[in-house]
């Protein structure tokens, strides 16, 4: 399958419904054996950014590229695609082998090699034992792989998984995920794969898309979208950030969010809206009166997760932020409902985002500002 492996270009693709813009202009170039994992709430564009990569819907600007090729004007069922619906879509009538042959019978290939292949598939997909059950005969899990099987005994250039995994239990979802990235990386698959769970895109992707009202708001890594995030919504979409909106003052090391008064680890060349991004895991408890604490509030709520501890600290005027640490160690200190509490956190913990959602350049000159200051 490896010659067939396809690199796969969007140029400016944009695509519109009676004047409403669903995508606009999306550029994203993928290498041959990458998976792309397009991620981002419902109605930000990265189903229908999926179907006009499929020949589903054509396009209203724009161009998409296999190796090289312009297939915009290609019919679907000739751009050599495989394809996972959301719902599976098999053929409720057809037995698990003539669900994966169906595809394979359609480009009339020989009987003995299209019978090898739907063996060669079953194997894939661990299911040597299933090749006479109809669909309503197999769990969720099973016809997610019938699904999947279908789509390779093609051997298509391109694999496209429309939320393959929407529709299973949360510990199956993970299962899968795990499952589908293997095969995929063992095969050299290129393969693009929308879903809205992050924690689904961060175990499959080699790069992940995030996009939201039809445009891109970031490319990259697992470690760019979580360590480096483009924009606060980028923040709060890949993994739990506490997002403050406020006002910058005092030379713009200090943060007013109403009339909560948040000291910043560094200073920054703006006296506009802000918003600081903090990770949960990033900020530390300390005691009201620490001379590192940044700001100050009162535990609201204590909860044991395990392997975490997380505490949600409310500041005046409501404003709550979420603080996570390990539950395990010697050093550990657990703390209650109704506690006082400081919150400090690094340089490095520390995002600001200026007005238009974009990094605050930092000023000329940084200095460590503590909470009375």
């Amino acid at each position: 399958m490896s010659e067939r492996v396809a690199a796969l270009e969007l140029r400016a693709l944009s695509k519109e419904f009676a004047g409403n813009v669903a995508v606009r202009d999306v550029d994203l170039s993928v290498a041959p054996g990458e998976m792309i994992v397009l991620l981002g709430p419902s109605g930000c564009g990265k189903t229908t950014t999926l179907r006009m990569i499929g020949g589903f819907l054509a396009a209203s600007s724009g161009d998409i590229l296999l190796n090289g090729n312009s297939i915009a004007g290609v019919p679907a069922y000739r751009r050599d695609i495989g394809i996972v619906f959301q719902s599976y879509a098999l053929f409720p009538h057809l037995n698990v082998a003539r669900n994966i042959r169906f595809g394979l019978e359609m480009r009339r290939l020989p009987s003995a090699e299209a019978n090898a292949r739907v063996g060669e598939m079953l194997r894939l997909v661990k299911l040597e034992g299933f090749a006479d059950r109809l669909p309503r005969q197999l769990s969720g899990g099973q016809q997610q792989r019938v699904a999947l099987a279908r789509a390779l005994a093609i051997e298509p250039r391109l694999l496209l998984l429309d939320e393959p995994l929407s529709n299973l239990d949360a510990a199956l979802r993970q299962e899968m995920a795990r499952e589908i990235r293997l095969l995929q990386r063992d095969r050299g698959i290129t393969a693009i794969v929308v879903t809205h769970d992050q924690s689904e895109a961060m175990a499959m992707a080699d790069r992940l898309v995030v996009m939201r009202d039809g445009r891109v708001e970031q490319i990259g890594s697992q470690e760019d979208l979580y360590e480096r995030p483009a924009t606060p919504f980028v923040a709060g979409f890949i993994g739990h950030s506490n997002l403050l909106r406020g006002q910058l003052r005092n030379g713009s090391e200090l943060l007013m969010v109403g009339t909560v008064r948040i000291a910043l680890c560094g200073r920054y060349a703006s006296s506009a809206a802000a918003c600081l991004v903090l990770r949960p895991e990033q900020i530390r408890l300390a005691a009201p009166n620490a001379p590192d604490a940044r700001a100050t509030g009162t535990i609201v709520l204590a909860s044991y997760l395990g392997a975490v501890l997380e505490y949600v600290v409310r500041m005046e005027s409501g404003l709550d932020v979420v603080v996570r640490g390990p539950a395990q160690g010697d050093a550990v200190q657990r703390r209650s409902a109704g506690e006082p509490v400081g919150l400090t956190w690094g340089p490095a913990a520390e995002r600001v985002y200026d007005e238009h959602d974009r990094p605050a350049p930092a000023a000329a000159q940084t200095q460590a500002v503590t909470a009375g200051g």
